[in-house]
């Protein structure tokens, strides 16, 4: 459907128009009307789904200039607050309507002025409830509440802070929520301060058509080396490489800047200023590489990425989705690749739950080894211990958080002897992970024949 089709306020079509787009998608094709017509909604949609405009189209529609703050939108993390603010700001160009950022790691006092003579503010929750306790943020005139990536917000453990949230916003308002997936806390939520609201879902497949999705089983020593020469070799344009925790993130990083490659690094122990440069730096072109933690990386619409590189296998098929779909955007293709060590084998089976999903093997190309240096000291933290030796990772597995020693289960497969049992702290969390029996090796997954793709 073609925006004007939508019957948008001129202005905002201008906008939309001067910004490039011409078709709606379908989460914004769904959303817009009902929202338009001031229904509270639930949308079901993943990342790059376009679901800003969706509900912010209208929301602008509705908001009068210099009537005070009416939309309140909150979001898991400061990068997309920053996102969501720049978004709507392009949006509502041409209609005199301010929107501020509220985020944490910045001072607080430029944000109180801001709020002063804000119309939509688009916040996370710790810094919002900070302006709520020193009474620097009024809720009175708020007619819009808008909940964005609610999953990822309450997997960050912001569900006491929401809720109190919602409590000091007037009953008479618009609510609306958007959510990749739907835990028991989002139900409760939504049966609890949402009025009769319309479920829609927009689009959270994989376009098989667009997106090739292959692993590599690669020994652990093998596995940096191996992304190296995929990164210099098979990668022509942006790469986004996932790992899962923030000191794997930072030492992924130095080595990859040792082999030469332009690249940065974003996690949330990094300074606002830093995490906002490397993400401008992609965004204009001076980096090629941005290695990120799925916290960092939640809900940003960072555009023109043709590969997503798994690091470090996530837990679930829902987190393997909305990495995924970081790529094969707008129409163009892309390449999923998963780097498969054995420590990562549990959680490989659990995305490989995910029946829809077409992950096929890839055979190993032939590739330089590459040393492999520890990292001393991380922006995040004190010094410590240094956990491995210059030259590689020898006998230690290539994840960065890695503690445990012995055999580690497989992954299903046609057949196989069973590994043994094996038990492994977590350095980014400290929690403790017991696998289970697996099958050794792994073969082309649902498909005739494994094949380098």
């Amino acid at each position: 459907m073609k925006f004007e089709e939508l019957d948008l306020h001129p202005a905002l079509l201008k906008a939309v128009k001067g910004m490039g787009f011409e078709d709606a998608t379908p989460i914004q094709e769904k959303c817009i009307p009902p929202i338009r017509q001031g229904k509270d909604v639930v949308g079901h949609s993943s990342t790059g789904s376009g679901k800003t405009a969706a509900f912010g189209l209208p929301i602008l529609e509705k908001i009068q200039p210099g009537k005070g703050l009416q939309a309140l939108i909150l979001t898991p993390t400061r990068e997309l607050c920053v996102q969501v603010t720049e978004a709507l700001r392009e949006f509502g160009r041409y209609l005199n309507v301010r929107a501020t950022s509220v985020y944490g790691g910045v001072g607080i006092e430029p944000q109180m002025k801001a709020i002063t003579t804000a119309d939509i503010v688009v916040g996370t929750p710790g810094r919002i409830l900070d302006h709520l306790e020193r009474r620097t943020i009024s809720f009175g005139n708020i007619r819009f509440l808008v909940l964005d990536e609610a999953d990822k917000m309450f997997d960050m453990g912001f569900v006491e802070a929401v809720e109190r949230i919602i409590s000091q916003v007037p009953r008479q308002r618009q609510t609306l929520l958007f959510s990749a997936t739907f835990s028991s806390t989002i139900h409760d939520l939504v049966r609890k301060h949402m009025n009769a609201p319309i479920s829609i879902k927009g689009e959270t497949h994989v376009d098989k058509t667009l997106l090739k999705q292959v692993y590599y089983d690669v020994k652990s020593y093998d596995k940096f080396s191996l992304l190296v020469h995929l990164l210099k070799k098979a990668t022509p344009g942006l790469a986004l490489i996932f790992c899962a925790t923030r000191r794997e993130v930072d030492t992924l990083n130095k080595n990859l800047k040792m082999q030469g490659l332009n690249v940065m690094a974003i996690h949330g122990g990094l300074t606002q200023s830093r995490r906002l440069h490397a993400l401008d730096s992609l965004k204009r072109g001076h980096i090629s590489v941005l290695v990120a933690t799925d916290v960092a990386a939640r809900g940003l619409d960072i555009r023109d990425v043709s590969h997503v590189y798994n690091y470090d296998v996530p837990k679930t098929s829902e987190e393997y989705v909305h990495r995924i779909g970081r790529t094969a955007r707008a129409g163009e293709a892309g390449d999923a690749v998963t780097l498969l060590a054995e420590r990562d084998y549990e959680n490989f089976n659990s995305v490989l739950r995910d029946r829809s999903l077409d992950i096929r093997k890839a055979d190993l190309p032939q590739f330089e080894k590459m040393q492999f240096v520890r990292e001393v000291r991380h922006s995040f933290e004190r010094p410590h211990r240094q956990y491995g030796q210059q030259g590689g990772y020898g006998h230690r597995s290539s994840y960065g958080s890695s503690r445990g020693e012995g055999s580690y289960g497989r992954p299903r497969s046609q057949g196989g002897s069973y590994g043994q049992r094996y038990s492994e702290r977590s350095e980014g969390g400290g929690s403790e992970r017991r696998g289970g029996r697996g099958r050794q090796g792994y073969g082309s997954h649902r498909s005739s024949g494994s094949h380098s793709q």
